[in-house]
């Protein structure tokens, strides 16, 4: 099982799609381990756009993503991190696909709703900056774990 980290940017909430967004990763099967909304401070956002400190969208991206309320979402699950890129669709939302969250509800390179890791290392560090306190990732058994995945096969 993975564990990954999915931020749901300002202007997924300011657009009312928090709940059927999150439904997308629910319905797949994928467990939800932690979930917050709130303002994160600027050096959270800073750190977490590290990479891109030297790029010329930095400045504006660290604007916007602290510009209003972000929802921070864990998920567990098989392969969590790669089924969760899928479910979100390429970055410029209108060139992905239909079915996806971009794809079905963006039209935007850079308000494009939905933040997700992209990697183990990347999902670690980042689930690390933004669940840090002790009890802010639940681990729970979902009691139709057995209908998700065959789980003598896939789980074993």
């Amino acid at each position: 099982m993975e564990r990954t980290l999915v931020l749901l940017k300002p202007d997924a909430v300011q657009r009312h799609l928090i709940g059927p967004i999150l439904t997308r990763f629910e319905q797949k099967g994928l467990k939800l381990v932690g979930l917050k909304l709130r303002r994160f401070p600027l050096e959270t956002i800073q750190k977490h756009y590290s990479d891109h400190a030297a790029k010329p969208f930095y400045k504006n991206l660290v604007s916007f993503m602290t510009s209003g309320p972000v929802v921070a979402l864990a998920f567990d699950g098989k392969d969590a991190i790669s089924v969760v890129r899928t479910l979100v669709g390429k970055t410029n939302a209108r060139e992905a696909a239909p079915g996806t969250i971009r794809g079905d509800f963006g039209m935007s390179f850079s308000n494009n709703m939905v933040h997700a890791s992209d990697g183990p290392e990347a999902a670690a560090k980042e689930l690390a900056l933004f669940f840090a306190e002790e009890g802010d990732l639940v681990d729970w058994e979902p009691v139709d774990l057995g209908w998700t995945y065959n789980v003598d096969e896939e789980l074993a």
